[in-house]
């Protein structure tokens, strides 16, 4: 297992000290990734994700700061349950200052520097970034790690004024940054933007992959480990895109023609088909018979001891038996129970039972014919004998086989009776049946026409029943009546609270000092009781009619609010394998629906502008007339994460053209590279000579504080 030291060593850029100390480091430092690199340059040289987690090393305990992604196969060495990716942004503004000294030592050390950074830096942050957050960045960078020089960047602008050299947007625009975690609307005149009259929005590229997983995991709950962050970020930037009208998108998936199946998409998820049993070869069958035989006569060695052992212990108990029934024929009657009161019998009748039944066992177990049993009742006197005994001439043993025996006579009678009313009811139902067979026999059309007669007006019975507890009896005025609404039990239960009530108002209140008292408890606890019997035997009978009818009547249809009132026996739903379609995860609504966000932030509870009308609040807020405002939106510029959205650009058009007035002019363009622009502008900036006259010194740090950094405006047109 590898030191926890070896996951926190990056790898360094070789040529750190080829550069002089006069060049400056640019470091776009947005709320999803951080880039760092050289002035000058194309590309930056280091990327990673902006974020810090702190895990424990399984076998030392040690905990260890990782900063950005990792080698998955080097995280399977860490427990990190108990700690998730830490970001040092709150609604794009830095506050967990810990957490950024640890993402901009990760930064420096990649980079190639040592302990001291003896470079100018210019770092980007948001439009209008609060004075306490810079202030800690320059301290951060000052005290920390020797900065010489800082200067601090919008990215968005730095995004414009690339693009605006490559001639892609005008002098006088509008920036439209949708980032990770916000979206800013800047405008910009005359190279230099507005703060004053910038809008900003906290919707960004995070709400909307949230939101993706969100609308998957409850659509897929059994694949839910399968939907993480990450992989809803990659669908998210593979499959979804903004619609141009939303509610005409969801029309479109909503009637299911072949269009919304053409914009549907399928993620198949790793699945492996079980494999088929190949066919054995005739040696393979030959040695399973043999493995298969051998088994068998193993099974059936230990089976033949097992018998031998169950016939031993048999004939053991039967010879036993025997000579306890030889004992108590020797002695008197008197002397039977002190004979058998070491033993599990109180009775000869016992004894004999037992002796009979250990002899069937014993014959079922050698393979022999079974004796029949005669069929002899006996008294439950002369089966329970001490139920008739006094108990002081009992034993405390005897005692208790008299209470066992008193249960077990209760027990039997109740079987007994239950018994003998079953067959009875068995008996009066057959005769039933063949009373109405013959009745079927005599005249088959009119026996038929009485069941449908008979049939009609149970339904109509347990139909009015049903209506009547639905909604009472109205009356012809349409109101109800509470006497009319009350059945004969339920009135004679409010007749019952009514007398009570009068009685206990006359004076001392004595209810319950009488035993009769409570027998009102009983009758008010009964409502409805005749009713409810009722209704049970009409939807048994109900049910009755029906199979009845269902077999001689090939015409006869049931009532569909009615057949449930049949028996029906619950059928489970039969195991199906699964299959390749199981794994599959489809987008269809989802993929337009998530990026909606961005225009409708109340989906997902955010009561705020989306960005077509954040860009007619930003106009509003511009104090020039209508010729100025139509320059500007001639090069309304989009930049940051989302704008790789497929369908932003017309989608905000069509927005801005509802709000800006009829035809006036209106161009939306998108940057070159949303997500590089920022850092490539910023090292444009940084590398032009004129950048020295925009930085803060660290001696003017120390001799001004934050004063200098309240006034401090970087100009972006040098």
């Amino acid at each position: 297992m590898p030191p926890p030291s070896t996951m926190a060593r990056p790898s360094r850029q070789p040529d750190y000290v080829r550069f002089s100390p006069t060049t400056p480091i640019v470091i776009d430092n947005g709320g999803s990734i951080f880039r760092i690199g050289w002035a000058g340059e194309s590309d930056p040289r280091v990327s990673f994700r902006n974020v810090v987690q702190r895990p424990r090393h399984k076998a030392s305990g040690e905990t260890v700061t990782i900063v950005g992604d990792n080698d998955p196969a080097l995280m399977k060495y860490f427990d990190c349950t108990r700690t998730s990716h830490r970001s040092p942004f709150d609604a794009n503004v830095v506050y967990q200052f810990e957490n950024m000294e640890y993402i901009l030592d990760y930064g420096f050390e990649r980079l190639g520097a040592t302990s001291q950074v003896d470079h100018p830096i210019l770092m980007t942050e948001c439009i209008r970034n609060p004075l306490n957050s810079r202030s800690k960045m320059a301290e951060l960078l000052f005290e920390t790690y020797g900065v010489p020089s800082i200067a601090f960047g919008v990215d968005a602008v730095f995004s414009y004024k690339l693009n605006q050299q490559l001639g892609r947007c005008n002098e006088e625009g509008l920036a439209v940054c949708s980032g990770f975690s916000t979206s800013h609307v800047i405008p910009i005149v005359k190279g230099e933007p507005v703060a004053e009259a910038c809008c900003r929005t906290n919707i960004g590229g995070f709400h909307v992959t949230d939101y993706l997983k969100q609308l998957l995991s409850l659509k897929y709950p059994h694949h839910i480990s399968n939907i993480t962050w990450e992989k809803s970020e990659e669908l998210k930037m593979e499959h979804c895109y903004v619609a141009l009208d939303f509610a005409s998108e969801l029309q479109l998936f909503q009637k299911g023609n072949e269009i919304a199946k053409e914009k549907t998409r399928c993620w198949q998820l790793p699945w492996v088909p079980p494999t088929q049993a190949e066919i054995p070869s005739e040696e393979e069958l030959a040695r399973r018979a043999a493995l298969k035989e051998k088994q068998g006569q193993r099974l059936r060695d230990m089976a033949a001891a097992r018998k031998s052992l169950r016939i031993t212990e048999l004939e053991n108990e039967l010879n036993s038996l025997e000579d306890l029934l030889q004992q108590i024929d020797e002695v008197e009657e008197p002397e039977v129970l002190s004979v058998l009161s070491g033993t599990k019998y109180f009775s000869r009748q016992e004894l004999e039972s037992a002796i009979l039944r250990v002899t069937q066992s014993l014959r079922k177990a050698k393979g022999e014919p079974l004796e029949p049993e005669e069929k002899t009742d006996v008294p439950l006197s002369e089966k329970y004998p001490l139920v008739s005994v006094p108990d002081d001439i009992l034993s405390p043993e005897q005692l208790k086989e008299k209470k066992r025996q008193i249960f077990l006579k209760t027990t039997s009678e109740g079987r007994l009776l239950a018994k003998r009313k079953r067959i009875e009811e068995e008996a009066m139902r057959e005769r039933q049946n063949q009373l109405e067979e013959e009745k079927r026999l005599e005249n088959p059309e009119l026996y038929l026409e009485q069941l449908h007669i008979k049939y009609r007006e149970l339904c109509e019975k347990i139909e009015s029943r049903k209506r009547f507890k639905t909604n009472g009896n109205q009356n012809v005025s349409g109101g109800v009546g509470r006497g009319e609404r009350l059945s004969a039990a339920q009135k004679e239960r409010m007749r019952l609270l009514t007398s009570a009530a009068f009685d206990r108002g006359k004076g001392e209140d004595t209810f319950g000092a009488r035993d009769e008292d409570w027998q009102l408890y009983k009758l008010m606890s009964k409502d409805n009781d005749d009713d409810d019997n009722g209704q049970e035997e009409d939807e048994a009978e109900l049910a009755r009619l029906t199979c009845r009818l269902q077999d001689i009547d090939p015409n006869f249809i049931p009532k569909p609010d009615l057949v449930q009132l049949q028996a029906t026996t619950a059928e489970f739903p039969k195991f199906r394998p699964q299959t390749a379609e199981d794994f599959q995860i489809v987008l269809d609504v989802e993929r337009f629906r998530c990026p909606e966000v961005l225009f409708q932030p109340n989906m997902i509870g955010i009561d705020q502008a989306g960005l077509d009308e954040m860009t007619g609040i930003s106009l509003r807020r511009l104090s020039f007339d209508d010729s100025m405002k139509d320059e500007i939106t001639k090069s309304i510029f989009v930049t940051g994460g989302n704008a790789l959205l497929p369908g932003l650009l017309p989608r905000l058009e069509a927005g801005i053209r509802q709000i800006r007035p009829y035809l006036s002019p209106l161009k939306v363009v998108r940057a070159y590279d949303p997500i590089l622009d920022a850092w490539r502008g910023a090292a444009v900036y940084a590398n032009s000579p004129l950048f020295s006259s925009q930085t803060l010194s660290i001696q003017d740090y120390f001799e001004k504080g934050e004063d200098l950094l309240r006034q401090y405006n970087i100009k972006y047109t040098i």
